[in-house]
């Protein structure tokens, strides 16, 4: 099974690919999605929907990732957030991929083994898990670790969709 992860952001929009083939993760590819801060916003939901849709097409996953928001600093960074998180699930949803949302502390818990785990202590594992040769641009690594939650988690929610 291949995993599109991501990691929503209205200025950075990480996305991370892996595959998951029998107990081995794979490192399929990563990167990160800029938008220009100076564009309107409609134009800049347009660049993540539209990147990612390319990325969709060129890996073709099975199914999406992505991180739930847990809280923001102001109303304001909370509605693009969500907004930017809207973008990447209709690209998934528009090539008809299911869309698993998944929230830190369960990502951190399953790349890890507890939720309090710092960024670094993730990225470490990350390394670790995907044999990468070096650590991956933050925004890039937290998609690959949704990635990797889901394909820890990708049993269990067949079971729940069979119930």
């Amino acid at each position: 099974m291949k995993i599109l992860g991501i990691d929503p952001g209205s200025r950075i929009t990480g996305y991370g690919i892996i595959s998951h083939e029998g107990n081995r993760l794979i490192h399929v590819d990563n990167g990160a999605i800029h938008t220009d801060s100076q564009n309107d916003f409609p134009a800049r939901l347009k660049k993540i929907y539209g990147a990612l849709s390319e990325v969709i097409e060129q890996y073709r996953p099975d199914a999406v990732a992505i991180e739930n928001i847990f809280f923001a600093t102001n109303v304001q960074s909370a509605l693009k957030l969500g907004q930017a998180r809207g973008a990447a699930i209709v690209a998934g949803v528009n090539a008809d991929l299911p869309v698993f949302e998944y929230t830190a502390l369960q990502v951190k818990q399953s790349v890890v083994g507890h939720g309090r785990a710092s960024k670094e202590q993730v990225q470490k594992m990350l390394k670790v898990l995907l044999n990468l040769p070096e650590i991956a641009q933050e925004d890039a690594s937290d998609a690959l670790a949704v990635a990797v939650c889901h394909a820890h988690s990708s049993r269990l929610n067949a079971l729940r969709r069979t119930l």
